[in-house]
């Protein structure tokens, strides 16, 4: 038996400062820092008072006891860089913020408070407190802070929510070699969320310019680190990901400072992702001003013990011993930062006992559906086409229009790319969908790892950092591998970071019902998807709507999913001759064919499927007019259409492939009964495939979807108003 010493291509480091470090920093950066320490102090401190006094809605996770790692960090890295963060993020928005908006070249330590810096303290508290004034107008509040400009791209409620997103970001700054680094900071609780894993594999199998700061402060909430990870050094994870671990005292400014700047500069020549690990604490519990032994998962004697390590008591003590500034001169930024809290917490509030909040400063009810989707801006210059505008065409496969669209977005905008499973492999992807793009476009059509999850997020990031992602889901059900990405990021970043943020994202995703593939691989998401409200939806039914709808979801600064169907894709189907640069608008459904007697209401593959029944319908003697959706978010939908068709026929049958509860039919109908209802000779019918998730089996797959027979069937009975 033989046993060998195996090597790898990561190390780890543990930093301490000492006095030669301290004195090795810039006077006018130490005294930021200072003056970051204290105003973060001060504004927690205040936060929770006004927690007490009612002037906050929803919870306020401070900081306090962690100050050292936000102003450290941030007086070590460029203003370009980017950050993310947690629900406790106070600290790190106000340092980079300040940082962006208040200039270089002034000194705490001679200098008086700037307007600059008054104004960004302000307005973090109004964001906070829910008012009209804050970065997001209020939406975000605490948990969701956002100052684009300023390099901070967003906090997130989720716990990992947020690592997939910085590495998006990362991604995007590599990608046009911006010599910037992000730096998306977390908790210990993170590290044993998916998301967490997922995004670090990306980053370090892509070698992307982040940096996964973990402030380890020894509780998830009220959970010990023994208690939920298997291992006690957290920074070892950073093993499984090739990257170098650095651990910090997270109260030792100058180690801090001196490690950031060491491991950023690293990153801008070699562009590769470490992790950072500062051992730290937070003063009170999870959220409020109580402590945790109050809670009886801590003790006293290990609080207290802390709470004298703390970098706001020992900082100014060794800046004046060691000779630094003088009491005189601490006392001065100590007083400044002082100052700007209590100016923004009297701009906002009035009262002496107990605050109230001021009147006229809170976001105005009607504004409370504003953002959720883009205004539609991005298509002022757009001429949009229908089929009857063209006279030259060709017949060209399903699948082939989904490669061709998409290769001439990667030919025009550069900011485009395609991310996910298999598709830069077999010529085209598992499907074809990128027939010819991975050998055009090497760089631009990327397999991931099966990480739905990471690679969604990461799409994300890049989108918000102005990229143009197409995302392919290989199968609908995937998406809710991905869920939190998908639906609790994707769909509602625009509107929570109060309309801050573009979300120009495409995600495909193929339906394979009717292959075999089983419950778990045959889903609808249609009615997954209309759940959320920042999702546009659409469904083309042939090749032409594709391209058309295609490019308007590129042209959109909205996340667009578009759903294909496995059926469609070898069918051809008539598009343009040379001509990929036509748009279908959103919400603009499209007349199949005309009819007098029944309308039926579809989208996708079933439009496809009654168009080819239109000679059945002519045998049974019923004229139907069919109408194809192709926009099939609520919100979305083309309702007048549906609605003249009504005034015509008197009856309304959804037609959808998906299960009942899959579905999107419910909500179509109750929407034509409340307006159309004068027009109504009857209830709107739904047709749907059975209520189960799909077999293995031939027979039983074939058993639970809706058929051809079925739809006839009761087209014909309600033609004739014999309901059953």
């Amino acid at each position: 038996m033989k046993k060998f010493e195996m090597n790898y291509d990561f190390k780890g480091y543990k930093w301490e400062s000492e006095i030669i470090d301290l004195k090795s920093i810039d006077k006018i950066k130490l005294a930021r820092i200072l003056f970051d320490v204290f105003v973060i102090n001060e504004f927690e401190t205040e936060l929770l008072k006004l927690k007490n006094d009612d002037c906050i809605w929803g919870p306020v996770h401070t900081s306090i006891g962690q100050e050292a790692i936000a102003a450290a960090s941030v007086a070590a890295l460029k203003t370009s860089d980017k950050f993310f963060g947690t629900h406790r993020s106070h600290h790190q928005f106000l340092s980079k913020v300040l940082q962006y908006y208040v200039p270089e070249t002034w000194n705490p330590i001679l200098d008086e408070l700037p307007n600059d810096a008054e104004t960004v303290v302000r307005k973090t508290l109004a964001e906070i407190m829910g008012l009209a004034d804050g970065y997001c107008g209020g939406r975000g509040g605490s948990m969701h802070l956002r100052d684009k400009n300023a390099g901070f791209l967003g906090s997130n409620a989720i716990v990992a929510g947020g690592i997939p997103l910085a590495t998006g970001a990362a991604f995007m700054e590599k990608y046009y070699n911006t010599g910037n680094v992000v730096v998306c900071f977390f908790g210990d609780g993170a590290i044993n969320q998916g998301a967490f894993h997922e995004a670090c594999n990306l980053a370090g199998l892509w070698k992307l310019p982040i940096i996964f700061f973990l402030e380890n402060n020894e509780y998830a909430v009220a959970t010990k680190i023994e208690d939920s990870c298997a291992v006690s050094e957290l920074s070892v994870r950073a093993s499984s990901y090739g990257m170098d671990a650095h651990i910090v005292d997270g109260n030792d400014v100058f180690a801090i400072y001196q490690l950031m700047n060491s491991v950023s500069n690293d990153i801008r020549k070699n562009s590769r992702p470490c992790f950072v690990e500062a051992k730290c604490y937070r003063r009170f519990h999870h959220a409020g001003d109580l402590p945790g032994s109050a809670f009886k998962y801590r003790s006293k004697e290990e609080e207290d013990n802390w709470i004298k390590k703390e970098v706001i008591l020992n900082l100014p003590a060794n800046l004046i011993k060691n000779g630094i500034f003088s009491r005189k001169e601490t006392e001065h930024v100590k007083d400044m930062a002082f100052q700007a809290v209590k100016n923004a917490v009297g701009f906002y509030t009035e009262g002496s006992e107990k605050k109230i909040v001021k009147a006229g400063m809170f976001p105005p009810p009607e504004s409370a559906s504003i953002g959720v989707k883009s205004d539609g801006s991005e298509f002022k210059h757009i001429k949009f086409s229908e089929r009857e505008n063209y006279t030259t065409l060709k017949e060209q496969k399903y699948s082939d229009s989904i490669s061709s669209a998409t290769g001439r977005w990667l030919e025009k905008d550069e900011g485009t790319f395609v991310l996910g499973e298999e598709v830069a492999n077999f010529g085209g992807g598992a499907y074809g969908a990128t027939k010819g793009l991975p050998e055009k476009y090497p760089s631009r059509v990327l397999n991931t790892p099966i990480s739905e999850a990471g690679f969604t997020g990461l799409g994300l990031g890049a989108a918000m950092s102005g990229m143009r992602p197409v995302i392919e889901i290989m199968f609908p059900d995937f998406s809710l591998v991905a869920a939190d990405q998908i639906f609790n990021q994707i769909a509602k970043a625009r509107h929570m970071y109060g309309n801050t943020t573009d979300i120009p994202l495409v995600l495909r995703i193929r339906i394979a019902v009717g292959c075999g593939y089983g419950g778990q691989h045959s889903m609808d998401p249609v009615g997954l998807y209309a759940l959320f409200s920042g999702w546009r939806i659409v469904a083309p039914s042939n090749a032409f709507d594709y391209i058309g709808l295609f490019n308007t979801a590129m042209q959109s600064n909205d996340p667009v999913v578009i759903i294909e169907h496995h059926q469609l894709y070898p069918l051809k189907f008539p598009v343009p001759e040379n001509e990929l640069d036509y748009f279908i608008p959103f919400g603009k459904a499209r007349i199949v064919s005309t009819g007098k007697d029944v309308t039926l209401v579809t989208y996708g593959v079933m439009a496809y499927r009654c168009e080819q029944l239109i000679s059945n319908f002519k045998e049974k003697g019923i004229s139907v007019e069919i109408i194809d959706l192709r926009t099939i978010d609520l919100p979305g939908l083309d309702f007048e259409t549906v609605g003249e068709s009504l005034k015509k026929t008197g009856v309304a049958i959804v037609v959808e492939e998906a299960p009942a509860n899959h579905s999107i039919g419910s909500k179509i109908a109750a929407e034509l009964t409340e307006k159309y209802f004068d027009y109504l000779d009857s209830p709107v019918m739904r047709l749907t495939s059975l209520d189960v998730p799909n077999s293995v089996s031939k027979v039983l797959e074939k058993a639970a979807m809706i058929d051809d027979e079925t739809i006839i069937r009761n087209t014909v009975l309600a033609a004739k108003r014999q309901w059953k």
